[in-house]
């Protein structure tokens, strides 16, 4: 497989929603509006990653165009658990793409204890050989969750899907712990956003 002329379109499609999310910030904050999307990165997935998925799964190299769908993977943090839903509505709203599927993990959290609104998208690419469509998966999640979601992958990946009872116990905690802070902020994100306005205008 040519690796670099498969993973093109990929490049493209991460780069262009990284355009259009920061677009989207820039237009709350323009209205001088609190702005749902704290910050957004992506990625393509290395190809390392994408052999050892496709192993995992037993996919064969002929379909992970099909079958792999995070290969183009773009994360966008916000601030508010609501906010999460907010962008959440615009993506739906939105004719520049097609929503394959969806999975709220936030409503229904996995059990280790991971939380984020999950998206796959069918995005539409021009190609010197025409229009491609290619698959991607947006994932939105609040402050918290990002870092809860950072650390138990780092984890997962030192003890190869398998982290020890007790820790994945602690893990399991700080969930918890994480969506309790998300759920206290949420009680005083007026407040929050006005200190926030007062802040941008010194």
């Amino acid at each position: 497989m040519n690796w670099e002329e498969f993973l093109a379109p990929y490049a493209q499609v991460v780069e262009e929603l990284k355009v259009k999310l920061k677009g989207m910030r820039k237009q709350f904050v323009h209205e001088s509006r609190h702005s749902p999307i704290e910050f957004i990165t992506a990625r393509v997935k290395p190809i390392p990653s994408i052999l050892e998925k496709a192993e995992r799964r037993q996919v064969p190299l002929t379909n992970i165009a099909e079958e792999i769908q995070d290969i183009a993977g773009i994360r966008v943090v916000c601030q508010f658990v609501d906010d999460i839903y907010t962008v959440v509505n615009m993506l739906q709203s939105r004719s520049d793409f097609t929503i394959i599927s969806e999975k709220d993990y936030i409503n229904e959290k996995k059990r280790s204890g991971y939380r984020s609104y999950h998206m796959t998208i069918q995005y539409p690419v021009e190609t010197i050989h025409g229009r491609k469509l290619v698959l991607a998966e947006l994932q939105i999640r609040t402050l918290a969750m990002n870092f809860w979601a950072t650390n138990e992958h780092s984890l997962n990946y030192k003890y190869e899907g398998r982290i020890p009872v007790e820790i994945e116990k602690r893990l399991q905690l700080a969930a918890e712990a994480a969506f309790n802070l998300d759920e206290e902020m949420s009680k005083i994100k007026n407040e929050i956003q006005e200190a926030n306005r007062m802040f941008h205008r010194l």
